[in-house]
């Protein structure tokens, strides 16, 4: 059976890339609207309810539209917008969540795509919630790195105008009302929004973030092995999954921890470092901002949502 997939805001970064991930799909038809019809409400409320599926790479306030043009009920949605990451009524598009959250994305008809920051964040925090290891109030900060292609086509043209001039290494997000929090406290398990400081580097994409923890104000103070352990056991138990922990290691530095070690794949790797005397730790997640963070997964939601494997066209 061949599904008709319209991508909505296809010339953009994330369409783009997902576009790329489908064209050469036998399974999919892609539909589009001419250029000069894309203003034009009512042609582009034809094509989404021809639709089996719709994919947003729209600003929040057009995926807010598009959805209400939608009016047959057997068209299927991945937005990858900010707009319905925490809305009543919408799936949470990270597969390896939770070991149910793969067949409830399946049945969905709504999904939301996850940011490309909280996914890293809520892979660690969640299963550590969710056995015991970390309170839910525990005050948490996160730093990452990200290529500069996740700031979109502005940010895009602002680093590759200026080259090799551009900041290898620019934090932003300092008036702490990233976007991404509201997500990241919800699908984490957390009380608090995190204390949050990214920084976007002078490549084009990869990502890495990072969370180190204070055991010590804990009552009962985890080791590095039942932090490992946890984290291990949850992704463990999700099949056709792209998340892998890897070992654990007692290491001063590793070249492992490259943000753009799964560039061009939907992978992500996460890691566990800590020192059990001192009881600290720093949890470090490496992926693909465009793959795992935008494209891959929205790829990886549709395949689920089309009931065909999760890693077509897809590279672990």
């Amino acid at each position: 059976m061949v599904s008709r997939v319209f991508i909505d805001g296809e010339a953009g970064t994330t369409g783009l890339q997902i576009r790329e991930r489908l064209v050469t799909r036998r399974d999919i038809e892609l539909l589009s609207i001419p250029d000069h019809l894309r203003k034009d409400a009512s042609a582009k409320a034809d094509v989404l309810n021809s639709a089996d599926a719709v994919i947003l790479c729209l600003p929040d306030d057009a995926a807010k539209e598009s959805v209400s043009l939608i009016s047959n009920p057997a068209t299927r949605v991945v937005d990858a917008s900010t707009a319905h990451r925490v809305a009543d009524g919408w799936a949470y598009g990270f597969a390896e969540m939770d070991k149910a959250q793969g067949s409830a994305i399946a049945h969905a008809t709504r999904v939301a795509n996850p940011g490309c920051w909280p996914q890293g964040v809520i892979a660690f925090l969640r299963p550590l919630i969710q056995a015991g290891l970390l309170p839910a109030d525990y005050r948490i900060s996160v730093s990452g790195i990200s290529g500069y292609s996740g700031g979109g086509k502005a940010m895009i043209a602002d680093y590759e105008g200026k080259g090799d001039g551009a900041s290898v290494f620019a934090p932003y997000g300092l008036q702490f009302a990233h976007k991404h929090l509201p997500e990241m406290k919800s699908y984490s398990l957390l009380e608090n929004e995190p204390l949050f400081m990214p920084a976007v580097g002078n490549y084009y994409n990869g990502m890495l973030t990072a969370i180190p923890l204070d055991l010590s104000r804990l009552n009962k103070v985890p080791t590095g092995a039942e932090l490992h352990a946890a984290i291990s056991d949850h992704y463990s138990a999700i099949s056709d999954g792209f998340v892998e922990v890897a070992p654990l290691a007692d290491v001063n530095r590793s070249d492992e921890l490259d943000p753009q070690v799964f560039n061009g794949t939907n992978g992500m790797r996460l890691h566990v470092f800590a020192s059990d005397v001192k009881a600290q730790a720093v949890l470090i997640a490496t992926y693909d901002n465009l793959g795992k963070g935008a494209s891959g997964a929205a790829v990886q939601n549709l395949n689920l949502m089309l009931g065909v494997d999760a890693k077509t066209s897809l590279a672990a």
